[in-house]
């Protein structure tokens, strides 16, 4: 690799360390510092039932009892190495118990991106080779109205279809093949809505293309022309729009997780929140975080390795719309036996 683009890459990894730490740094200051102290409050909450003693123990086990500055430090240092604490319930550590959740919950948003990308990319094409009465009116409407319907509408729906009346799987088998797939399909229909608008958008643009128009009076066939073709120098802004909706696919998962009554990161999060167990709370908001900063950053590594013309250290966003619709990342040459190159 060039030293101007590893120099682009080392900046860009320190950034994002230093954006993962602050917001560990917000969480932990909105959760532990803020005047009422949230956890010793719920703690003396008389609904929860602790005597003195065991308050007294876990504040010693929380390092409650020393000064803000030692307790930030320590839990900084902690989460560092991987160490999330101790919830407050179940005196487990923390990082046990998202792990034991983790999985379930990364399988459902996989398999969502998987549904929205295969859904963007056929609508997209649609729209490209379908009669007009279809593809330019049909097909061109239904971004707008996936992003209209929210995903628990949509997992509600195909619960009743596929659940109850098709009986393609049973409500209380969530984890079943059949249940992971349609629990995907309600997560990844809003998601794929995004992903094809812009698609669609530099598909338009590229299709205008004159390499676009030679391949057509060649004879290319509509799937060799759209995915040897057009589908690269278009799909480029593609990869910015999902980074910025892996935080839509994260929140869509817990959503999807309750519906499906999956048992993942959501209903990890809705026992948390029922029993006010803050530690957790604040573990999984911090590793939300890591997640989602964790994949801009790889997004920014790649974008320039996948087109040229960016600028290294240039705005990503600006980037994008500088390049959407984009020309080919190489002009269409055409050779001397009458050849299309794209």
């Amino acid at each position: 690799m060039k030293r101007p683009y590893l120099t682009y890459a080392a900046k860009r990894i320190g950034q994002a360390i230093a954006v993962i730490l602050l917001a560990y740094v917000f969480t932990f200051v909105v959760v532990s510092i803020l005047p009422g102290d949230p956890i010793t409050n719920v703690l003396r909450d008389p609904q929860n039932g602790f005597t003195e003693d065991e308050i007294a123990q876990i504040i010693a086990a929380q390092g409650l009892d020393k000064p803000v500055l030692v307790q930030l430090w320590n839990a900084l240092s902690h989460f560092v190495i991987g160490d999330l604490g101790l919830s407050m319930r179940s005196s487990r550590p923390v990082a046990t118990l998202i792990g034991e959740v983790l999985p379930s919950t990364l399988i459902l948003a996989s398999a969502g991106l998987v549904v929205a990308l295969v859904l963007a990319v056929v609508i997209a094409y649609g729209t490209q080779f379908l009669p007009k009465r279809f593809g330019q009116g049909l097909l061109r409407g239904f971004p707008s109205l996936f992003l209209s319907v929210p995903n628990f509408v949509i997992g509600l729906l195909l619960i009743h279809a596929f659940g109850f009346q098709l009986g393609l799987f049973r409500v209380i088998e969530p984890d079943s093949a059949w249940a992971t797939f349609f629990a995907a399909v309600a997560l990844g229909i809003p998601i794929s809505a995004q992903i094809a608008e812009v698609l669609i958008a530099n598909l338009d643009h590229e299709g205008r293309q004159e390499y676009a128009a030679v391949a057509r009076s060649r004879g290319l066939g509509p799937a060799r022309l759209f995915a040897k073709h057009l589908l690269k120098p278009s799909s480029l802004p593609v990869v910015t729009v999902i980074a910025l909706t892996i935080g839509e696919l994260l929140g869509g998962s817990l959503i999807t997780e309750t519906v499906f009554g999956r048992t993942g990161v959501g209903s990890l999060v809705q026992r948390s929140v029922t029993t006010q167990d803050l530690p957790v709370l604040q573990a999984i908001v911090s590793l939300a975080a890591v997640v989602f900063v964790t994949v801009n950053l790889l997004t920014d590594l790649i974008y320039p390795l996948l087109d040229p013309r960016m600028k290294l250290g240039e705005n990503r966003k600006a980037a994008t719309a500088a390049a959407a619709p984009a020309t080919p990342l190489e002009e269409p040459q055409l050779a001397g036996n009458g050849g299309v190159h794209a």
